[in-house]
């Protein structure tokens, strides 16, 4: 089958120069900047420049030996990113080294900015680390993605849907950023997929937002869809070659599973709706990424103060100790799942069937 031309015809989002120094220009107004006008005139100029010639990656190097294509630039900070995925894959198959886990509180609530207090989720997550802590040669990474919202400088910036056009297009890690000319930098992704991958269990602390996942927590599914299926050789498609993309997966794509057989828990709390729908969602999403299930306790969905005013949640969370008694079960579940993983002993029904049908 012929690969089709990519569909074209959306609205033209380039900005004219006036349009760009007015966005750019717009971060510096604390009145600090007001001395440095001629400056910030040169900086402008510059930013404009590499917008306007579209520099998204302007430090690249050959990407030598083990690419398709020896001689393509790649850009400096994708193969960095590559590397630490790679480091990370190595510690993950060490059969000597610790077990690893990776322990995410979802919630965008914290003290260090406007809510002014601390998530019900990061508490629960500190139930769950100390159980964690007192099982022998076990390391545990702690994800705060409260950092979005409180820490300068922290982005996971938006998905952009490569995969949709052809799974080839979608690189591993995640070739879309940082992308200079558009001033998307400081993506926290590429720190997070190492995290990912080392891990040998991962554990998903979250609240409902509007009946659905956080806005941090859904910004990192999104990002992880290179996870799944991902192409890990960007010189393949000589960077975001869409026609040749579409070739490629024509061809015949494998959709590798670059995550697959890590174990998994998840707990979602709420206090009025939609518990049950998110704690389903995040394991299918999961569970398609082919990540184990490490049983029926690892999987909990809560409510907290059950229609009771948001000023007292902290309070509700205190009385309700069953729910934390359940979290730590949660966390014994995943704990007891990896160790017998590790040692061999883990059975996982279907493990070696393999899918009809990919994508």
């Amino acid at each position: 089958m012929p690969a089709p031309e990519p569909r074209k015809g959306t609205p033209d989002p380039t900005l004219s120069e006036e349009e760009f120094r007015r966005r750019f220009r717009g971060q510096f107004q604390d009145p600090a900047f007001d001395p440095l006008s001629a400056e910030l005139d040169r900086i402008t100029a510059a930013a404009w420049d590499a917008y306007s010639h579209s520099r998204k990656s302007p430090r690249t190097r050959k990407a030598g030996p083990g690419f398709a294509d020896p001689d393509y630039d790649l850009a400096v900070d994708w193969k960095a990113a590559q590397d630490a995925i790679i480091d990370a894959q190595r510690r993950h198959e060490d059969a000597d080294g610790p077990t690893r886990i990776l322990l995410i509180s979802a919630s965008s609530r914290s003290e260090h900015t406007c809510p002014g207090e601390m998530s019900k989720s990061y508490r629960l997550v500190e139930i769950a680390q100390q159980v964690f802590a007192g099982v022998p040669d076990m390391v545990v990474e702690v994800l705060e993605l409260s950092r979005l919202a409180a820490e300068y400088g922290r982005h996971i910036h938006p998905c952009k849907a490569c995969f949709s056009t052809a799974a080839a297009l979608c690189h591993w890690p995640c070739s879309c950023y940082p992308n200079y000319s558009l001033g998307q930098t400081q993506d926290w992704m590429n720190e997070i997929y190492p995290k990912w991958v080392e891990a040998h269990g991962i554990m998903i602390v979250t609240p409902v937002n509007w009946y659905q996942a956080t806005s941090p927590l859904k910004l990192m599914m999104d990002r992880l869809v290179c996870a799944d299926g991902g192409n890990p050789d960007p010189t393949r498609t000589h960077g975001k070659d869409a026609r040749r993309a579409k070739e490629i997966e024509l061809e015949g794509w494998d959709y590798p599973k670059h995550l697959a057989r890590r174990l998994f828990s998840v707990v979602v709390h709420g206090d009025a709706a939609g518990v049950e729908n998110l704690r389903r969602l995040i394991a299918d999403w999961l569970t398609d990424m082919e990540l184990i299930p490490a049983g029926a306790p690892a999987e909990l969905d809560r409510y907290i103060g059950y229609w009771q005013p948001y000023a007292t949640s902290h309070e509700d969370l205190d009385r309700d100790t069953a729910v934390q008694e359940e979290v730590r079960n949660a966390a014994y579940a995943l704990c007891e799942a990896v160790v017998a993983k590790r040692a061999g002993r883990l059975v996982t029904a279907g493990r070696n069937l393999k899918e009809p049908r990919q994508k």
